[in-house]
């Protein structure tokens, strides 16, 4: 695959969106950090459908050339592979876009618990970097953040203004969560003191095709089992309640809001207010594979080690980003499942 750098026909419009919000004629130029990933390369898809170009910033370290390649192949897409650690690299690339999605990130529990140094400065470094170049260049920001910052929980559905309450910081876990919510206040603090067009989403357990189990991603993990033959382990009791989303759901609440003046300087919950427990996910992934595999449940001191907490039960209220943008969620869990299942059966197929 031929990478090109940013240089040759890129430029920056300037008139990306109207008063109103609305999109502009001119095709719009966005940056993704972390666009070889698994919702990078939705969300680049979709992008490019509507005419839209597209710069993907990405290390490679957990994100895959063949998950974009097919976009690069275009023309619509330039995959430029670097850090968003290099400040004059995210500087050139910012001034070249409208927008910006910034979605680079440590990816999965596993990673987190088995690299928390790593993994903290990393999310801290990179959103700095980020958010400063965006606010120097008056690029559009939106930052994924995560539930996770909500940190342990069992009631009722989470508005974007409930309170959070953290375990201790001898829990590794909790790294994760205290990056992004810093990352959070690096997008509100520059809206408030230099008027910075940034906002923040908070996935809810994104789900569906390219999602690797590699790094403790349950549903992949699940459906490879289940592919196999193999039990399929769950850890702690099973109880534990999620909220899972489809990803092209999520990428269309991206793209809505984006395109949304009234977005800035807000935060969004993006996700399913359905909650299923894991227990309930392994049957379904069992049902739906017509697997013969049983579920065979793992403590989780033996699965994550010492580092770990478990977070409850976590479901989002999704009425701000609803009455704002009009979206609703279209699949559900079963779709999800059903398109991870198709995806890694096509990977298998004997090619010729």
């Amino acid at each position: 695959m031929n990478r090109t750098g940013v240089r040759g026909p890129w430029h920056r419009s300037r008139q990306l969106f109207d008063g109103n919000g609305h999109k502009q004629g001119t095709a719009r130029r966005h940056l993704i950090t972390g666009g070889a990933g698994f919702i990078g390369s939705h969300l680049a898809e979709a992008l490019v459908s509507q005419g839209d170009k597209v710069v993907i910033l990405d290390d490679l370290s957990t994100g895959l050339v063949e998950n974009v390649e097919h976009l690069v192949d275009s023309g619509d897409v330039q995959l430029v592979e670097g850090t968003v650690f290099d400040a004059g690299l995210v500087n050139e690339l910012m001034l070249l876009s409208d927008t910006c999605f910034h979605l680079a990130s440590a990816v999965g529990v596993k990673l987190v618990l088995e690299r928390p140094l790593d993994t903290t400065i990393r999310n801290v470094r990179g959103i700095d970097i980020v958010t400063e170049a965006a606010a120097r260049h008056g690029t559009r920001l939106l930052f994924t953040s995560t539930s996770e910052v909500y940190g342990k929980q069992n009631g009722k559905a989470l508005r974007e203004d409930s309170d959070r309450t953290y375990g201790s910081v001898m829990k590794s876990r909790w790294g994760y969560a205290t990056a992004k919510a810093l990352g959070e206040m690096l997008i509100l603090g520059y809206h408030q003191e230099q008027d910075a067009q940034g906002m923040v989403v908070r996935l809810f357990n994104t789900v569906g095709p390219r999602q690797r189990s590699t790094y403790g991603m349950v549903v992949p993990q699940l459906v490879s089992q289940a592919l196999a033959g193999e039990d399929l382990t769950v850890y702690g009791d099973g109880n534990q309640g999620r909220a899972f989303t489809h990803v092209k759901d999520v990428v269309d609440a991206l793209v809505r809001l984006i395109e949304c003046d009234a977005a800035i300087g807000n935060v969004y919950n993006v996700g399913s207010s359905v909650e299923v427990t894991i227990n309930d996910l392994a049957e379904r992934v069992i049902e739906r594979t017509q697997s013969s595999s049983r579920i065979r449940h793992v403590p989780y001191e033996e699965a994550y080690g010492e580092g770990f907490e478990e977070l409850g039960c976590r479901r989002p209220d999704t009425s701000a980003l609803r009455e704002l943008t009009g979206w609703e969620r279209q699949r559900g869990i079963d779709d999800a499942i059903d398109d991870i299942v198709a995806s890694r059966q096509r990977s298998l197929a004997p090619v010729g």
